[in-house]
């Protein structure tokens, strides 16, 4: 992504941080004067020290947990920063391949649908029934081939880059919230009898984080922006999309992603999962709201 014009020229002069390459720095650590970025940098009486001058590494043995690199967000980077989003694709295409071998019962079992008789299982199902269990595995199924195709390459795309700016617990956390949030509003605001399944909600959480993650990085706004009009184009013109779902996974990936990217650091980890918990917290009540009209 291409980063403001007016900072180019300042940019390509400062050099990277000796343990993140990739983040221009104009600090120095006092002793070593090697180049280090925010993340990095740990107080001393007179300026700051790099994290091997500051624990007294001479190079041999692994890093002391406190001095390792840590992700943007302040994860622990992994050797893989994809391996989590490729989890998360395998778990979608094994479960639609059961989809498929099982057929229309195992779907109508765990789809999302507030409270409806399904003749295939000869008895009312939904939330309402007290199967909340359907607002997480809905987001692991798909209407097609087409369906789950699209997901996953929108998984791929948007995921990895996320998972190495968060760390996989953070983008963990991310992904779900987001995607029991578009389930939560799906349940509150769609007829009962509506089925909805598929990762959209999580997915379209994972585009509210990576706008965050554009505008953390001062990076162009504009190819996320222009991407985002596009889906909700689609999401409000195509038929048979669950737009709510859309909706409350864009609302709380926003939110989380900013809480993630932006926290003070001093309080990060509280303000991250915090963040998170709130989350939570709001779709157990939107939950319990529409169970309460249904019943």
């Amino acid at each position: 992504m291409d980063h403001p014009a007016g900072n180019s020229q300042a940019a390509q002069s400062l050099p990277g941080c000796y343990r993140h390459p990739d983040r221009e720095t104009g600090i120095r650590c006092t002793r070593c004067e090697r180049p280090i970025c925010p993340d990095c940098m740990v107080n001393a009486s007179v300026g700051f020290h790099c994290p091997d001058c500051a624990t007294g590494r001479t190079g041999n043995g692994p890093a002391p947990a406190a001095s390792r690199p840590r992700t943007l967000a302040g994860g622990t980077i992994a050797a893989d920063p994809r391996l989590v989003t490729k989890l998360l694709i395998g778990a979608n295409l094994v479960l639609f391949l059961v989809q498929l071998s099982v057929g229309d019962r195992f779907t109508n079992r765990f789809e999302m649908i507030g409270e409806a008789y399904v003749p295939l299982l000869g008895s009312v199902e939904g939330v309402a029934e007290g199967q909340w269990y359907r607002l997480l595995t809905a987001m692991f199924l798909h209407g097609s081939t087409v369906h789950i195709l699209f997901n996953m390459l929108s998984l791929w795309w948007l995921g990895g880059p996320l998972e190495g700016a968060l760390g996989r617990g953070r983008y963990l956390a991310l992904y779900f919230c987001s995607g029991l949030a578009g389930s939560a509003l799906t349940y509150l605001i769609a007829a009962p009898n509506q089925p909805s399944l598929g990762a959209s909600g999580a997915i379209f959480g994972l585009f509210g984080a990576t706008a965050a993650l554009v505008r953390r990085l001062n990076a162009d706004m504009r190819p996320v922006v222009i991407l985002l009009a596009i889906n909700l184009v689609f999401t409000f013109t195509w038929a048979n999309i669950a737009w709510q779902a859309h909706i409350g996974g864009l609302v709380a990936g926003a939110a989380i992603g900013y809480a993630m990217l932006h926290a003070p650091r001093d309080r990060r980890t509280l303000v991250q999962y915090g963040t998170c918990a709130l989350v939570l917290v709001a779709v157990v009540g939107l939950t319990l709201l529409r169970t309460s009209q249904l019943t």
